[in-house]
C-alpha cells in the first residue's frame, strides 16, 4: 500500500502592517522635527484709507510713477542713487520724515526697494501715501 503524500505548500506573503506602521512613524517623526522658516517681513505702518492723515509739508517726498520712474522732491533720480541722495537730504535733520507716493500700477517690489534704501540711508519715519475713501 502506497501512500500518496500530498504536500501542501503555503503561499508566501508579506505582512504589510509593520511596514505601514513604520512609514507612519517616520512621517510623524519628520513632521515634528522639521523647522519652519519664518517669512521675512518689512515692518510698515501703512494707514488705512479711513484713518489717513494729512502728511507733513516738511517731509521728503518720493514719487514713483506707473512707468517705475522715481522722483525725489520732483527731481528724477535713478534707483541706485536713492540712498546717497536721501543721506545728503537728512544730514542736518536726522528726524526728517519720508513720504512714498506711488501710482496704483507700481509693483510692490519697487516700493519695498525704495523703503529699504531709505532705511539704509538712515530715515526712521517712513510713510506710504494712501487715498481717502471719500475721494
Amino acid at each position: 500500500m502506497r501512500r500518496n503524500w500530498i504536500q501542501e505548500t503555503e503561499e508566501a506573503s508579506i505582512d504589510m502592517s509593520p511596514l505601514i506602521d513604520m512609514v507612519f512613524i517616520l512621517l510623524i517623526f519628520f513632521m515634528v522635527s522639521t523647522t519652519f522658516v519664518k517669512d521675512m517681513k518689512l515692518d510698515l505702518s501703512r494707514p488705512g484709507a479711513s484713518s489717513a492723515k494729512p502728511a507733513s509739508t516738511k517731509s521728503l517726498r518720493i514719487h514713483i510713477d506707473r512707468f517705475q520712474n522715481i522722483y525725489l522732491n520732483n527731481e528724477k533720480i535713478q534707483p541706485w542713487t536713492i540712498q546717497g541722495k536721501l543721506r545728503d537730504q537728512i544730514r542736518d535733520n536726522k528726524s526728517q520724515s519720508l513720504l512714498v507716493i506711488t501710482d496704483e500700477k507700481v509693483q510692490v517690489d519697487r516700493v519695498i526697494e525704495v523703503v529699504d534704501q531709505a532705511r539704509l540711508a538712515g530715515v526712521v519715519d517712513i510713510g506710504i501715501a494712501t487715498k481717502n475713501e471719500g475721494q
